[in-house]
């Protein structure tokens, strides 16, 4: 039996001195697990720099076997303050927690109890593993914890990512299934690190990016699995860095911790001896290793270091393990039904249809998404680069725009305010589902900053069928959306927009229902149109829900005379609110083509438009607006590869750069030593 210093990570780590807890682990030597995962590795081009590091790996994995020991490289200088008879994993399996059901996970007994803790003069109050559980809880819904892993590998798309990778792997140490994302972003270095398995912590300055509370790679992890393993290698001008970090929930409680504790080893890679090179003091990297070996599912620092082989130059890999189960015992992610896809076991749900009508309910994309992965990640981003692939289970999920499966489609510009000043602009593209009537589903699909945050929202409950087949798309960037990103906090702002949108929905089917069968119970009187009423909108490439990239809207937005507000009549009766355009009856916003722009026009609609005739001018609008989007698409796609090859090209001249220094700072060390 020996003593391990057990180096305290959690949230309070930043504050003082670090705090070291004993714990007693007993040592065995453990022989080589040789089981190889199942799932194939996503490949990628290593560089000259990768290969040596790979050497390096190889070099010490062969240094352990030829001395019996694990990780020989460790222990060569000096004394270990630890047995260093091995330092191999102290089980061959790791236990699981006691309750495998994650609603039921939540009983923790640490025997001690939460604690504040006096360091430096104040006083600090301590995570408790018991949170971790709870803090996961916020996602109902499993699907919506691997969606925020992903925005963590959109989000480096600015930084040249080109991929995430989901796929199922095997559990090495027991074979049981686990869950594996993987992406190229610009990985992080040790402290990154640190601040990922932290709480409160948030590196993402961009607006545009989706992350900003620090808190999502905690609770999608720990809502998904008791046990989360992370292998990031990062890389700047100067300097390679490769991290390990372990977030187990099953190490806390069966040894019972007060507070979080997070096991991490970092490595440095030394150009010049060309080996890896631990950081932070042998002690600290010695009494952490031990724990990962012990509780991850790698029982050697050698196979530790193999999971760095398909990272490439830089990036993240993501290893959830322990998944949890249902309440009835099975597991809750479905990896055998479809082996291109991860299902939600159990979770198909039952379709109230005519007996005709059923099979095309059932099939379609607002029922299929609540249990296929699949279905979902296709439309969880409303734009993806041409650059960047999601991959799920060795194949690419094909992007799909839920506006392509709308007829008779109408654009409607929303511009909420308050107190006198607009917060935002919106244009929300609103039709009928292409199987209307025979679809019963309806509700608005609600981006933000292009992550979908509520599929098809139905914010109006309807009768007779009123409403019935009406969907919209529309990315509200002025709400902010909850921790779980499933939901917008429930500001005023969000309140009008609420509002917004039902009255919209009941509009658009009072006066459109006749061109899908239903009788019209709403009929516009013919109406003089008034010369030229009109509010221009100059859009990048096309309505957002469309797909385009950009969409100026200029900072203020258009502006409408008085004389307008007066003279635009007719018999649609609409309330009067501070939070919409302030325009009086406003009949509708629909897109229009003026040849080198587009346009957003406020029309007075007629009776004719309620006919055939209104019909087939929309559509062949909307193509006109089709093909234009394309076009762009095309050209945006271009310039995207232009910028990613350029990038490539500046990387391989930093990296011949910096393997000429290293050459030439060996031949002056050289040159010295001839000299003296």
């Amino acid at each position: 039996m020996t003593l391990i210093d057990v180096v305290d990570l959690s949230s309070d780590d930043e504050l003082g001195e670090v705090d070291v807890k004993p714990v007693k682990l007993e040592l065995d030597v453990v022989g080589r697990h040789e089981e190889k995962c199942k799932a194939q590795p996503v490949k990628n081009k290593l560089s000259k720099t990768q290969r040596t590091i790979q050497d390096s790996e190889e070099n010490r994995s062969s240094n352990a076997l030829s001395t019996g020991h694990s990780s020989s490289s460790i222990l060569d200088q000096g004394q270990s303050p630890v047995d260093d008879t091995g330092i191999s994993s102290a089980s061959p399996i790791c236990p699981a927690p006691l309750c495998r059901q994650f609603w039921k996970a939540g009983n923790y007994n640490d025997g001690i109890g939460s604690k504040a803790t006096f360091q430096n003069g104040k006083n600090y109050l301590h995570v408790h593993p018991m949170f971790l559980h709870s803090n996961a809880t916020s996602h109902k819904w499993a699907f919506g914890a691997i969606a925020e892993l992903l925005d963590n590998a959109v989000d480096e798309i600015q930084n040249g990512a080109t991929f995430v990778n989901v796929d199922k792997i095997s559990n090495p140490k027991d074979g049981s299934p686990a869950l594996l994302i993987q992406d190229d972003g610009n990985g992080m270095e040790p402290e990154a690190m640190r601040r990922c398995m932290s709480f409160g912590f948030s590196d993402k300055k961009s607006k545009s990016a989706i992350g900003q509370y620090g808190n999502g790679f905690k609770t999608s992890t720990m809502r998904l699995g008791a046990d989360v393993i992370v292998f990031s290698r990062h890389q700047d001008k100067r300097t390679l860095t490769q991290s390990i970090g372990l977030l187990s929930y099953t190490f806390l409680a069966q040894t019972g911790h007060d507070r979080i504790v997070v096991p991490m080893v970092d490595y440095e890679f030394n150009p010049t001896t060309e080996t890896l090179d631990i950081m932070h003091g042998r002690e600290h990297f010695m009494s952490n290793l031990s724990l990962l070996l012990q509780w991850s599912p790698f029982s050697t620092e050698a196979e530790l270091l193999k999971q760095f082989n398909d990272i490439g130059a830089h990036g993240t890999k993501v290893m959830i393990y322990n998944l949890w189960f249902n309440d009835d015992g099975s597991a809750e992610l479905d990896f055998d039904t479809d082996p291109e896809d991860i299902r939600i076991s159990g979770d198909t749900k039952k379709v109230n249809a005519r007996l005709g009508w059923k099979e095309v309910n059932e099939q379609h994309i607002a029922n299929r998404f609540h249990h296929s992965l699949r279905v979902y990640l296709s439309i969880l981003y409303l734009r993806i680069p041409a650059t960047f692939q999601i991959i799920l289970r060795g194949r690419v999920v094909e992007h799909h725009n839920i506006a392509d499966d709308l007829k008779f489609q109408e654009y409607i510009l929303y511009r909420p305010q308050t107190g006198g000043t607009v917060e935002g602009q919106v244009i929300t593209t609103i039709g009928f589902l292409n199987d209307a009537p025979y679809v019963s589903y309806h509700g608005f699909n609600v981006y933000h900053k292009n992550r979908l945050i509520l599929p098809y929202w139905q914010v109006v409950s309807y009768l007779d069928s009123r409403g019935r087949g009406v969907v919209g798309v529309l990315e509200a960037d002025f709400v902010e959306p909850s921790h779980n990103k499933q939901d917008f906090e429930r500001t005023s702002l969000f309140q009008k927009l609420e509002v917004r949108l039902k009255e919209m929905t009941w509009e658009y089917w009072d006066y459109h229902c006749g061109l899908i069968g239903y009788q019209v119970k709403k009929k516009l009187k013919p109406v003089t149109p008034q010369s030229g009423v009109h509010q221009s909108i100059t859009l990048g490439q096309s309505s957002p829900a469309l797909g385009s990239k950009n969409t100026v809207l200029g900072k203020s937005g258009p502006s409408i005379s008085s004389t307008l507000r007066k003279s635009v009549q007719g018999t649609m009766k609409r309330k009067e609110h501070d939070d919409i355009l302030p325009v009086e009856n406003v009949k509708r916003a629909k897109v229009i083509n003026t040849g080198k722009s587009q346009s957003v026009q406020l029309g007075n609609p007629t009776g004719n438009q309620l006919k055939d005739q209104e019909a087939k001018n929309l559509m062949q609008e909307n193509n006109k607006l089709r093909s234009k989007c394309l076009e762009y698409e095309k050209r945006e796609g271009e310039l995207n590869l232009k910028v990613a090859q350029l990038k490539k090209e500046m990387k391989d001249v930093d990296d011949e750069y910096s393997l000429m220094l290293a050459e030439l700072e060996a031949l002056g060390d050289v040159k010295e030593e001839k000299g003296t």
